[in-house]
């Protein structure tokens, strides 16, 4: 259960009838990996530190830049050049000093990459490259953690959750297959809206409390698309690829071609 001092801090969480104190204690007790410190991964990260997230790691090798800050609201001007990972563990440690953050200063792949997974309860894609996010969720795949990804470019936004720790579901690569892709867009290459941005974040933190409560909807996946410019949600189900050379039993290579969104 939770300590007197955290039943005072998350009061209002826990009054909440279908967390509770047992769901609150559940919370820091959790492990979340977040992958990316940029738009994504700080607005993210700064809902799960006030929650209550236990540990939470955050992985990138990016440095702040001047274009970052409309977005990447935890940085200030001052810290232009610094580790964003370095930087943004400091401001979580500060915000919540009842959590544990550890900061890793690099691309997560291969090996660490699949150590980390192994170990989190929850893993949080807010990358900005598409190598990065097919290595993220064939190691969800492979090690059955539940994935919560994002993306956003102009207006919109996209977020998906996948409970590879539940059942055989659809994975991110049935949704768009990275690898049979001529062309990719970096996040340095397109415009967006940095609310949008912060949306999308926000809502991965939301989601991977739900996870983490067990109180998200375990059935088949959905891409949520935000529409931003006009306020408006859409909710599309996921469809299994049969041929996906991540998640099916062939192991093949896919043949459907998607236009991917990336995360800023």
């Amino acid at each position: 259960m939770v300590s007197d001092k955290q039943f005072q801090q998350y009061l209002r969480q826990l009054s909440l009838n279908n967390v509770g104190e047992s769901g609150q204690a559940t919370i820091c007790a959790s492990h979340v990996l977040i992958v990316g410190c940029g738009g994504l991964g700080t607005a993210a990260s700064m809902y799960l530190a006030g929650a209550g997230v236990g540990r939470i790691v955050i992985a990138d090798d990016d440095e702040i830049e001047l274009s970052n800050l409309p977005r990447q609201i935890t940085y200030g001007s001052n810290q232009i050049g610094q580790s964003k990972v370095t930087t943004l563990a400091s401001f979580l440690k500060e915000q919540n000093t009842d959590i544990h953050v550890r900061a890793v200063k690099r691309r997560l792949d291969g090996h660490q990459l699949a150590l980390e997974v192994s170990l989190a309860d929850v893993v949080v894609d807010c990358t900005d490259n598409i190598e990065t996010r097919q290595a993220i969720n064939k190691a969800c795949v492979e090690n059955k953690k539940a994935l919560v990804t994002a993306a956003a470019i102009g207006w919109n936004g996209q977020q998906s959750v996948f409970h590879f720790s539940k059942q055989r579901t659809p994975c991110y690569r049935c949704l768009y297959p990275f690898d049979e892709f001529d062309t990719a867009t970096k996040c340095s290459e397109s415009s967006v809206m940095g609310p949008v941005v912060g949306m999308m974040g926000v809502y991965q933190a939301l989601e991977t409390l739900k996870v983490i409560t067990g109180l998200h909807n375990n059935n088949q996946p959905e891409l949520k698309l935000f529409d931003g410019l006009n306020g408006r949600w859409q909710s599309l189900k996921i469809s299994h690829d049969e041929a996906c050379s991540v998640c099916s039993d062939s192991k093949k290579t896919a043949g459907i071609k998607n236009d991917p969104i990336y995360s800023k």
